[in-house]
């Protein structure tokens, strides 16, 4: 497995991100979705990587540039197929790792609240991201919970 930067114009990329945007839709009420989709995914200070096994994309993360210090954490996803194998904390480890390359001393981001995204909340809480009040234009909801760290 190879993570790389994705500059997200492939079309299994895009098939990818829109099965992560569809099945949030699904899950959270549409005020309540954050995710980007692709157009956003491309809008500056977002760098995205892919996870690849070979040339199948089974995981995909961001960060986005909230200011000289802090970026967000955005659309991490793994394959449902490829869950509970790791993919997820080696995905988080790099992107750690990038946005204190990058000089970010805090990385924040906002998850669901609601049960199906506890796996993604523990994953956050085991690299050190402990919960927040809402950032950047983040209001309070329901059905987010806030989170972050310093780097």
């Amino acid at each position: 497995m190879k993570i790389v930067v994705d500059d997200l114009s492939s079309p299994e990329i895009a098939r990818f991100l829109d099965e992560h945007v569809q099945q949030m839709r699904s899950i959270t009420p549409l005020e309540s979705k954050h995710a980007l989709d692709l157009d956003g995914l491309r809008g500056p200070g977002v760098t995205f990587w892919s996870v690849m096994d070979e040339d199948t994309v089974v995981g995909c993360g961001a960060i986005m540039r909230l200011d000289a210090g802090h970026a967000e954490v955005k659309s991490m996803r793994t394959s449902q197929a490829r869950r509970q194998g790791g993919i997820a904390s080696l995905l988080l480890d790099h992107i750690i790792a990038e946005a204190r390359r990058m000089g970010y001393t805090r990385l924040s981001l906002e998850t669901g609240s609601a049960e199906f995204f506890l796996p993604a909340r523990r994953l956050y809480e085991k690299f050190g991201f402990a919960y927040c009040e809402p950032f950047a234009d983040y209001k309070p909801d329901p059905h987010s919970a806030f989170m972050t760290r310093t780097l």
